[in-house]
């Protein structure tokens, strides 16, 4: 049995065993204030935000001409990722493979809508030393591993301090718009932001978003498939004032809690996006042009749905 078979067979087991869905509740004490919905959202303009460069400075953004040493190599997961040490002794990890490509795009695109998000790059191809051999090697997304930007433990889909607010119930609507199918907590990290040792800042983001762009699906569905992509479906009706999707991936309980007004309110929100702004995103992401006038006009058309929904406000694109 090869380690793929093996793993499918391992994930079926764990579908049939665990049952029910896990209950959708916020974990609040009381209303959340400003400040403590900021680390999960931040009410910005999404006009404002530069989606080539995305967040951080230049401490985040990898040499695509320097080496990097190799530290440990991840093969257990779909894509293999490596971790890696760069120039001034910043560590890295890097993943490759298809996943590298949406990766990079669909965390712009969060960030443009107002999510945390950690800093991370796409590079082509870049150079690994591993013990005395050199080698090109090719795309790859790369994350920074700063020691003033750490992951401290995960957080549930199901039960967060955030269930309750609008961006929380818009973030799953965006995911679905991006066909975002790997929907599972430990791809939900908290990080923690240190000055001196003193913390100053908390996020909780959704990363590892390589299995989007493509289709949905809970075993091995197309990531980074334009035509998947152009193929697959979003809005399939509304029922007892839900949405219904055609998501099919797992944990579909999240989408039990969408309405019409949740898909229109991040509908409005990425309408605000300029062609710059969406060419920016899928540049940052390596995407050629042709590709990238598929995925946007694709991705238009799934607003225009949304905002079509009853009660929706026609805005321009």
């Amino acid at each position: 049995m090869t380690d793929r078979v093996a793993h499918r067979v391992i994930v079926m087991l764990i579908l049939l065993i665990s049952g029910c869905a896990p209950v959708i509740r916020s974990t609040a004490e009381g209303p959340l204030t400003r400040d403590q919905l900021a680390e999960f959202w931040e009410d910005i303009d999404p006009r404002s935000r530069d989606l080539f460069a995305g967040v951080g400075d230049n401490r985040v953004v990898p040499d695509p001409d320097a080496e990097y040493i190799l530290l440990e190599r991840d093969t257990g997961g779909f894509s293999v990722s490596y971790d890696l040490e760069g120039p001034l002794g910043i560590e890295w990890s890097a993943k490759i493979g298809e996943e590298a490509q949406p990766e990079v795009t669909t965390s712009r695109i969060l960030w443009g809508m107002g999510y945390r998000q950690p800093p991370i790059s796409y590079l082509p191809q870049w150079t690994l030393r591993d013990g005395k051999a050199r080698r090109t090697e090719g795309p790859a997304r790369f994350r920074p591993k700063l020691e003033d930007f750490k992951q401290d433990g995960t957080w549930s889909w199901q039960q967060n301090p955030f269930v309750d607010t609008q961006a929380y119930r818009g973030l799953i609507v965006l995911l679905m718009v991006v066909n975002s199918t790997d929907l599972k907590n430990d791809n939900n990290s908290i990080y923690e932001w240190h000055d001196n040792g003193r913390l100053v800042d908390r996020w909780y983001v959704v990363k590892d978003l390589g299995a989007s762009l493509g289709t949905t699906g809970k075993f091995y569905p197309e990531r980074n498939d334009i035509d998947e992509f152009e193929r697959h479906g979003f809005i399939t009706g509304v029922e007892d004032g839900r949405v219904r999707f055609a998501y099919r991936g797992r944990h579909q309980e999240l989408l039990r809690i969408i309405t019409p007004a949740d898909v229109r309110w991040m509908a409005s929100r990425l309408g605000r996006l300029d062609e710059r702004q969406w060419r920016d995103a899928f540049r940052a992401g390596g995407y050629d042009r042709e590709t990238t006038d598929r995925y946007i006009r694709r991705i238009r058309q799934k607003i225009e749905q949304g905002l079509s929904l009853p009660g929706a406000p026609r805005r321009g694109l």
